[in-house]
């Protein structure tokens, strides 16, 4: 099968040029200023519209169990979602629970994937119980392509590892090549702020945000920063919220560590102005680290400029506000943490980023796509457009404006966090290794389409 694109604007990372781009099966055959002559079985006009790299989002998290209650997107729901949105990979998360092996983990969350996925998908391990049997387990998981783990510095009891066990998670990923991504929160100072704001009858949403303070992140985000130091390994922190976290990272690259950082899209366009919508509506916003001051958010955009974040992520975790978010009302401890936001991650940056100046698109498609692609070891297979990668590739219309709701995206859940929000830039045509999924503004992918991505280890 040939697929030819013409007449468009080719953008990666560091080039930004007009020209056709031919496809043989799932690879990027050729690139050429006029390849019109060439026979293709399909041809799209990309005519005035942007052929970009499929968007990668390195932190979702489908069919999860939390809190009593999963996640509303499968690996399914999520990844045509995804698809409509214009990212062409996820990496997801797989929970490896106390008294669990990392393989059996592993091989959970693949029989939740296998079958379902419209695009391709990999997995991060999150790592609970650190013992010499996991270690050894780490190192045949990199082998198998899972090359990188979760751990967490919040949530005792669930999630949370001791600095000894980080430590010794990080000394491990010296020897096999993996990445750390790191959870910052102090989660110790965080429980005893929760139990003396619920103490002091503080139950409504907000409460979440104001027992999760900037500070507390910020604090675990040195630490773990510092702990990597002393292994002589990278880390990568996930779902930075707060300009004072920001810092760290910064700091720490100006002394030449390779520490590297995500934000999302939630921490760029929300606030915890959210919070006080009235009634229970705060509970939509619950998610951990929770939304900052609004006035903070200019310092996560410079950040996302000058390369001291170098990827955008969605952390989709998913909620409905009906029997979902409602299990929190009356103990906001309890309101299940996570929103969704993989179907908006491209156009919210696009029209926020882009069309107001703060990033060249250029450092959109970087942010978006190559970034986590080299970071997570997957480029140059995914994350640009050049002869040999995978086609993977979005035909970005940059006019076409689309109004967020939750009645017309296709995430389960049942409320949007940009309800009612404009943007303008979105993917118009979606290509997953060569075949289309969305054209046309339906799916036209199959169920189970997605492989899964074997990754490589860090350089």
């Amino acid at each position: 099968m040939r697929t030819l694109i013409k007449n468009g604007t080719i953008v990666t990372a560091i080039d930004q040029y007009s020209g056709d781009v031919l496809i043989e099966d799932e690879k990027i055959a050729l690139i050429g200023s006029s390849l019109a002559d060439i026979h293709a079985d399909t041809v799209i006009d990309a005519a005035g519209k942007y052929v970009l790299p499929g968007g990668i989002d390195v932190h979702t998290h489908l069919d999860m169990p939390f809190g009593g209650t999963r996640s509303a997107d499968d690996f399914e729901s999520g990844t045509i979602a995804a698809a409509f949105g214009g990212t062409t990979s996820i990496v997801d998360f797989a929970i490896q629970y106390r008294g669990q092996t990392l393989h059996h983990a592993w091989e959970t969350w693949m029989k939740k994937a296998e079958g379902k996925t419209a695009i391709d998908y990999g997995f991060h391990m999150i790592i609970t119980e650190l013992t010499d049997q996991v270690e050894c387990e780490m190192d045949a998981l990199v082998r198998q392509g899972v090359t990188s783990f979760k751990l967490f510095m919040a949530y005792r009891g669930i999630f949370m590892l001791d600095d000894g066990s980080i430590f010794r998670a990080l000394l491990r990923t010296g020897q096999n090549g993996g990445t750390i991504c790191m959870h910052a929160e102090n989660g110790d100072v965080i429980d005893v702020l929760v139990q003396r704001a619920l103490k002091a009858g503080h139950t409504a949403p907000k409460y979440h945000a104001l027992t999760r303070p900037a500070r507390a992140e910020a604090e675990a985000t040195h630490r773990a920063i510092a702990l990597a130091e002393m292994a002589e390994v990278p880390i990568y922190i996930v779902h930075l919220s707060a300009a004072e976290a920001l810092e760290m990272v910064t700091e720490a690259r100006d002394r030449g560590l390779p520490a590297y950082a995500e934000t999302c899209p939630q921490y760029l366009f929300l606030s915890y102005d959210n919070y006080e919508e009235p009634g229970f509506d705060g509970a939509k916003y619950v998610m951990s680290p929770p939304l900052r001051d609004q006035a903070k958010q200019k310092e996560l955009w410079r950040g996302l400029a000058f390369n001291d974040l170098q990827c955008i992520s969605t952390d989709h975790c998913p909620f409905c506000m009906k029997e979902q978010k409602e299990l929190g009302r009356g103990d906001f401890s309890k309101i299940p943490n996570g929103a969704p936001g993989i179907e908006t991650r491209m156009s919210l940056v696009y029209d926020g980023g882009v069309r107001a100046g703060r990033i060249s698109l250029n450092r959109f498609v970087e942010l978006t796509s190559t970034s986590p692609a080299k970071i997570f070891g997957l480029f140059p297979r995914k994350g640009t457009i050049a002869p040999g990668a995978d086609a993977d590739i979005v035909v970005f219309d940059p006019n076409r404006t689309i109004t967020l709701s939750a009645k017309t995206l296709h995430m389960k859940v049942d409320y949007n966090p940009y309800e009612g929000r404009q943007v303008t830039g979105a993917a118009d045509t979606v290509l997953s290794r060569g075949r289309a999924v969305i054209a046309g503004g339906a799916f036209v992918g199959r169920k189970g389409g997605g492989s899964f991505l074997k990754r490589s280890t860090r350089a």
